[in-house]
């Protein structure tokens, strides 16, 4: 019988090759496999099922000192807007002209202003008005213009193109002029007025955004699939398109509650907006500005709780904003 051949150093036959004794493929993946028994890879979950988008969001969030300041200031806020005998007993109409423009005293730590109400009571009650209209305004706009543009995207045609267009108009109005046109007709100065206009105003933008994150999620595979295994418009808009297109009308309400939180203070030191009795930051930077060299603390506080307010929502979107976003990671 012919001899073997005798082999080259270091070399292997076919069969020693997926064999595991040997080396070789097999007992790579042989060890690979082990590893993986013996647990999780690191910086996987523990459970070894994978986060979904709204989970793993909350998992940064958490993280994100950003979101955590921004937070417990809104937190706060909202707070004082429904129980503000919480931090301020005083009533904010109940004024003392002999105390006009006057500066700190003891139990009135932010002096008093025209009428000689005291600043303190009255900013703090003035964060009702502002974040009531701020919420109202982003429910409406972002409830109106998620419908609209979430059916314009799904369906298209003819409906998508005159969305397009109406939405054209809105956004060829400058907000400050239309404010002052739309308001200056109604005398009743109450809320609803100016969260009608805010929310007129406001949901072409969120139509816009939520009409491009539906014809993205249209797109995709698991949508295809679920059509052709006989799913309805409606199933598919509302169990498979809705759920993955609404994180980009969140995050763009949540930036635009802070704006719109300075519109209405704008719109109210403009004199069209909230109108006395009622109190708000708007009115009362109106009135301290005539008066800014005499009595500047009438306008610092009321000035500065709104800054602080339109601060916070703006980088609670922010921080919203990078959780939600898979190309920020």
């Amino acid at each position: 019988m012919p001899e073997p051949e005798p082999k080259e150093p270091g070399s292997l036959t076919p069969d020693e090759a997926v064999t595991p004794a040997g080396g070789g493929a097999m007992s790579l993946a042989t060890t690979e496999a082990e590893t993986l028994e013996d647990g999780p890879l690191p910086g996987a979950p523990a459970s070894g099922k994978a986060r979904s988008l709204w989970s793993d969001a909350w998992h940064d969030l958490r993280r994100n000192p950003v979101f955590l300041v921004s937070a417990l200031i809104i937190v706060f806020l909202v707070l004082i807007a429904l129980w503000p005998g919480l931090i301020a007993s005083g009533n904010p109409l109940q004024c003392d002209l002999a105390k006009a423009q006057e500066g700190s005293q003891p139990g009135h730590p932010f002096g008093f202003d025209t009428q000689g109400c005291d600043v303190y009571t009255r900013t703090v009650h003035g964060a009702r008005a502002s974040i009531t209209v701020g919420i109202c305004a982003t429910a409406g706009a972002a409830l109106l213009g998620s419908v609209l543009g979430g059916l314009a995207g799904f369906f298209g045609g003819w409906w998508d193109a005159l969305l397009s267009r109406i939405a054209d108009v809105f956004f060829g109005i400058p907000i400050i002029l239309g404010g002052l046109v739309f308001l200056s007709v109604v005398t009743s100065g109450s809320l609803w007025p100016v969260v009608g206009f805010i929310v007129l105003l406001g949901w072409p933008q969120i139509s816009r955004i939520a009409r491009g994150s539906v014809v993205t999620a249209k797109q995709h595979d698991y949508v295809q699939a679920a059509r052709a295994l006989g799913a309805g418009s409606s199933r598919l808009l509302l169990r498979h398109i809705a759920p993955n297109a609404v994180a980009p009308v969140i995050v763009v309400a949540t930036i635009a509650l802070g704006t719109y939180i300075a519109l209405e203070a704008t719109l109210s030191f403009l004199g069209v907006g909230l109108k006395p009795p009622t109190v708000s930051w708007g009115i009362d930077i109106s009135n301290a500005s005539t008066q800014i060299r005499n009595a500047p603390h009438m306008l610092l506080w009321p000035a500065g709780a709104l800054s602080i307010t339109v601060l916070a929502f703006i980088m609670l979107g922010d921080a919203v904003r990078d959780a939600l976003d898979p190309k920020l990671r």
